[in-house]
């Protein structure tokens, strides 16, 4: 190892995160980091372990702050760190965009050697209501079924069902179901930052930083992470079958953008309210009820990719 290079590692363990619990394979992290000459400290308690990374990092010691979860465990990390505080995530959680996106990779040995051989990049990320996001803010029907995914996932915690912690994708059949029978697509509002109005009429509305949803949909085809701008799609369609038609179009080469009733704008800020009460999320995790100004926090995420 090259001495002249920051050697703190800090490990975070969402111990909910994913299908199943996740430390072992922090625990092989660990010790395949250890193997390559590394001071490295695993854990979860985050608020200890983020509150060293900020030391470490002022110190110029940090090679890097790793997330065991998903993509709200990477988005919690970025929340609670300083800026340039180096992040990657071993792969824990149910949709992962983050590791796909940037081919992490779930398995210690490799993310092990990325650690070791890989390099920093720069780039944006969005804020929502003063939080960071890292990959994108839905409302509607998508949060809504997220919220519910979340409300059974923390009452069986609390109840001591650990299985019932983890989620998977089957953990959203039920509550899709019931969101398809429950919810009414009540109408959004949509403004840029600079005051011009979008639509009146959304009954979607997507902000992506990256091109990243659900099992690779490319709603937001030309969103990238260092343009200093998000990406809205908007949908009008106040029904299921809306939805589906939306997502046939989107995952034949991004041809929902063609539809008379679906709106793609690149903003730097985006407010979106409604006169009922919408849902939305961040990055897989319940963000709150509309109104929801959101905006571009340029360089604000560093990361340790491959190279």
């Amino acid at each position: 190892m090259n001495t002249q290079q920051p050697e703190k590692i800090l490990i975070s363990v969402n111990p909910k995160a994913g299908r199943t619990s996740p430390m072992l394979r922090a625990e092989e992290l660990q010790s395949r980091l250890r193997e390559k000459g590394f001071d490295v400290e695993l854990g979860t308690d985050l608020s200890e372990l983020t509150g060293k990374a900020n030391e470490y990092h002022k110190e110029g010691r940090l090679r890097a702050m790793v997330g065991v979860g998903g993509d709200g465990t990477a988005a919690e990390l970025v929340n609670r760190t300083e800026p340039g505080t180096p992040i990657i995530l071993l792969a824990a959680g149910t949709a992962n965009l983050l590791s796909k996106h940037f081919r992490w990779g779930g398995t210690p040995k490799r993310l092990a050697a990325t650690i070791a051989n890989g390099h920093k990049i720069t780039l944006d990320a969005g804020k929502a209501n003063g939080r960071l996001f890292l990959v994108m803010v839905s409302c509607g029907f998508d949060a809504y079924t997220v919220e519910q995914v979340h409300a059974h996932r923390e009452e069986n915690y609390r109840n001591g069902a650990k299985k019932g912690a983890h989620i998977s994708y089957f953990s959203y059949i039920k509550p899709i179901l019931g969101s398809i029978s429950g919810y009414k697509y009540p109408k959004m509002r949509i403004e840029t930052g600079a005051g011009e109005t979008i639509s009146e009429q959304a009954r979607w509305a997507f902000v992506f930083n990256l091109n990243r949803y659900g099992w690779g949909l490319p709603l937001a085809p030309f969103a990238v992470g260092d343009d200093g701008l998000l990406d809205l799609c908007a949908m009008n369609g106040g029904s299921i079958f809306s939805g589906v038609k939306y997502t046939a179009f989107a995952q034949f080469g991004s041809l929902h953008r063609y539809l008379s009733d679906v709106n793609l704008k690149q903003s730097p800020r985006f407010r979106i309210s409604s006169e009922e009460p919408i849902p939305y999320q961040l990055d897989g995790d319940p963000g709150g009820q509309l109104p929801v100004d959101i905006e571009i926090v340029e360089k604000r995420l560093t990361l340790i990719v491959p190279r």
